[in-house]
């Protein structure tokens, strides 16, 4: 979703009085509030993987009042296509894929070799003509002042200064362990920065509040662990807060990019050749073995080399150059 803002500020760039309505999953409700260029959002009451034929199909029927121009179909699904052709869209805009030709009547094939990053074939689908341009601008959230301080105040959190500088750790990676730097390796890093003055703020959904704790025991509990205790907005702007964010490659990588904030990025299994950070403050790491990238959720071989083998020194190196930058 974070990408997908790529698409939203070219359109608004071809036609400024364009009218951008989003409809994905609940969740991301709140990650496209914080997108100037979208005007609602529609939430999907959908399960990953679910049909639900007759949902969409009210859904759609709802949309026609909307009496929308075009819709522009992202995920490569035969199900993300319905709703569009329900709502009987004119022109209905998507890649091939799924038996989707019917439904999408603007369709193009996806020539990976041309657009290997979701971004570039998020653009492919503005302009059939025109193709997209050589350079893309990158997603940028906006950050709420208001509801950031009603987070500090309800987490009793204080600001970072210039005294004592904030890295945040976001451990986890949704894909799975091929893509999560260890624990004890995210605390080494904790545990320096924090002999020198800084705060150290964990951030996660509930799924990662296992992996925070075990930072935690490695820390003497010393770091504020956010985990679970969050909301998505509230996570994007307490994240704005960091100067530098320690992340694996996740969806918290995109958003702190998003937030123009420093990065420091783990890269394991999977590769930046797909969905890089879009970021000119970031140091991307990777050992780049002959085993990886595999894109596999856990290591084939099971030995974890491409994560184990890169140790903490090297990421507070990192650390150090993008400080250094200012």
């Amino acid at each position: 979703m974070v990408m997908a803002q790529v698409l939203f500020k070219l359109l608004k760039a071809q036609d400024p009085d364009a009218i951008i309505d989003v409809a994905a999953p609940n969740l991301m409700g709140a990650l496209v509030a914080r997108m100037p260029e979208v005007r609602h959002f529609i939430p999907l009451p959908f399960a990953h993987g679910e049909l639900n034929l007759s949902a969409r199909y009210t859904i759609g029927q709802k949309l026609k009042q909307e009496n929308y121009d075009q819709a522009i179909v992202l995920p490569n699904s035969f199900k993300s296509a319905l709703i569009p052709f329900f709502a009987g869209i004119k022109t209905r805009t998507g890649f091939l894929g799924e038996m989707r030709i019917g439904l999408l009547n603007d369709w193009r094939r996806l020539d990976k070799t041309r657009y290997p990053l979701m971004i570039e074939r998020f653009a492919a689908l503005c302009d059939r003509e025109r193709g997209h341009p050589q350079t893309l601008p990158w997603p940028q959230l906006n950050v709420a002042k208001e509801s950031l301080q009603a987070a500090l105040t309800r987490l009793n959190l204080t600001r970072p200064t210039t005294t004592k500088p904030l890295l945040a750790l976001c451990p986890g990676a949704e894909y799975g362990p091929a893509k999560r730097w260890p624990t004890a390796y995210f605390a080494a890093v904790a545990r320096e920065k924090l002999s020198r003055g800084w705060a150290v703020w964990i951030f996660g959904s509930v799924k990662e509040q296992s992996l925070a704790a075990e930072i935690q025991q490695h820390c003497n509990h010393a770091c504020v662990d956010l985990t679970g205790k969050t909301k998505l907005d509230e996570a994007i702007d307490l994240l704005s807060c960091s100067d530098v964010v320690l992340t694996n490659d996740s969806g918290l990588m995109h958003m702190a990019a998003a937030l123009q904030r420093k990065l420091v990025v783990i890269y394991g299994s999977s590769s930046p050749q797909f969905t890089p950070p879009l970021s000119n403050q970031v140091e991307i790491l990777s050992l780049q073995l002959s085993c990886s990238p595999c894109f596999e959720r856990a290591c084939p071989l099971g030995h974890f080399n491409c994560l184990k083998q890169l140790e903490p020194p090297m990421v507070l190196s990192a650390i150090d150059r993008l400080m250094a930058h200012g």
